[in-house]
């Protein structure tokens, strides 16, 4: 059994910033030795998102659209409250940022894909998106193959 792990790391532009990921998702499971078995794809924040589908430009801002109308920024959210939010305050860095947390309880955190003969395997036009749900900053995403 092998088991190996890599962490991506990523400067996101802006809100519902798709990057496609599943270029270096391949080079990982190349390089793991992994023959068949399976490959994680996870993301490390609670505003984030990692899904599989087309890369195709309208899909993507009709995705777009959809998210933003789930949720909506100018709608009220009691975590953007701080005058009577007092949990996981982060002082003068707290972003408003509920419309972010509440989008990312409908979408996955994860995908898990199945590795043959040294490939993920896809279907036609499947590729691997890591969503920025809230706004530009810093992140991460865990990669963990594990097969033989």
């Amino acid at each position: 059994m092998i088991i190996k792990h890599k962490t991506l790391n990523y400067k996101t532009k802006e809100r519902l910033d798709f990057l496609d990921i599943t270029d270096k998702v391949h080079e990982f499971v190349a390089e793991s030795g992994v023959n068949n078995g399976i490959v994680n794809i996870q993301t490390l924040h609670t505003t984030t998102s990692i899904i599989v589908n087309e890369d195709e430009p309208l899909l993507i801002e009709d995705m777009k659209k959809h998210f933003r109308e789930i949720a909506r920024e100018d709608a009220y959210y009691g975590h953007n409250d701080f005058d009577v939010r007092i949990a996981h305050m982060h002082g003068l860095n707290e972003y408003k940022n509920g419309h972010s947390h509440v989008l990312a309880t409908y979408l996955p955190t994860n995908v898990t894909l199945n590795v043959v003969d040294g490939k993920v395997t896809f279907g036609d036009w499947q590729r691997i998106f890591f969503i920025e749900l809230d706004h530009s900053r810093d992140r991460k995403v865990q990669l963990q193959v594990m097969g033989e």
